[in-house]
């Protein structure tokens, strides 16, 4: 009897001690945060509060810039915890990236994750994005808190799933001009809150200029806007690679509707003028696009 006290009073010991063992492992393990972006909301309410719009053709957005000051403001209140990374969630047709999101793509410790984009311009299965990665990395103790900058209902289900692994999240709001811009069922599941106000905006939201948009001023001819449809698809080689050059001329002469979008908004943005119902205008750009990209083939 006094043996198997004794054997099981020693198993205790060696149990205790490497309970012991790993809590001093973990105590050495540095916390580690991650930021998640819903670049929908983020477009909307800061273009809003900043600009008055939520159009993002009326305005630009120093993505970068703001990143930064989001990993900034992240290392302050996440003191003793490491950046896994950035999250950026937005949509695009077909999910093929336009030339701004690749852009924020090859920005250090970002990872773009791109739902798709209905014929309204809505974001399409960004919140499920967003559910699947933060579920997963709280599983796998990957971090142990998230920041999620949005404001959809529908993202409940992703902090509920990441605080199951024992993951904290805190939400990050944008000031409301009147009203909220935040759902209340988002709110009540989160570990805290915290909304960012108009200063902090400021500097990373600039509105276009009105003429960029409207067909008043000055109309560029067509081989202004030929040169200018030659310019972007010197850009699009660039940033595409020949691969996707090749995938794309069996269409000629018509371009996939997501390519012809990023096409129309970045060459309003060159011209500062309006393309919207100038049919041989738009044409001219499609055929300065077309002759850049067939001269290299």
């Amino acid at each position: 009897m006094n043996d198997d006290l004794a054997a099981l009073g020693a198993r205790i010991d060696r149990t205790n001690e490497l309970l012991q063992r790993m809590l001093a492992e973990v105590a050495k393990t540095p916390s580690t945060h991650a930021i998640f972006v819903d670049a929908g909301y983020l477009y909307a309410a800061a273009g809003r509060l900043v600009a008055g719009t939520e159009d993002r053709r009326a305005f630009d957005l120093d993505a970068e810039g703001l990143i930064e000051a989001l990993i900034d403001k992240a290392r302050t209140i996440f003191a003793d915890s490491r950046l896994l990374r950035v999250y950026w969630y937005d949509g695009a047709r077909r999910r093929i990236h336009t030339a701004e999101q690749q852009s924020i793509a090859e920005l250090p410790d970002v990872k773009v994750r791109l739902g798709n984009l209905n014929a309204n311009n809505q974001q399409k299965g960004v919140d499920s994005l967003i559910r699947t990665d933060l579920e997963s990395l709280a599983r796998h103790r990957a971090i142990s808190d998230a920041a999620l900058l949005g404001g959809d209902e529908d993202l409940v289900s992703a902090v509920e799933a990441a605080q199951g692994y024992g993951a904290r999240v805190h939400l990050w709001g944008i000031e409301a001009p009147e009203g909220r811009n935040q759902a209340e069922p988002l709110l009540w599941e989160v570990d805290s809150q915290r909304t960012f106000d108009l200063d902090f905006f400021k500097p990373y939201v600039s509105r276009r200029t009105a003429a960029a948009f409207e067909t008043a001023g000055a109309r560029p001819t067509r081989e202004d806007v030929r040169f200018v449809g030659a310019q972007i698809a010197a850009k699009w080689l660039v940033a595409r690679g020949r691969e996707s050059l090749v995938e794309l001329l069996p269409g000629h002469p018509y371009l996939p509707g997501s390519v012809d979008q990023d096409l129309l908004v970045e060459a309003e943005g060159l011209l500062q003028y309006s393309l919207r119902g100038q049919a041989d205008l738009r044409r001219a750009l499609r055929d300065g696009f077309w002759e850049h990209l067939q001269a290299q083939y």
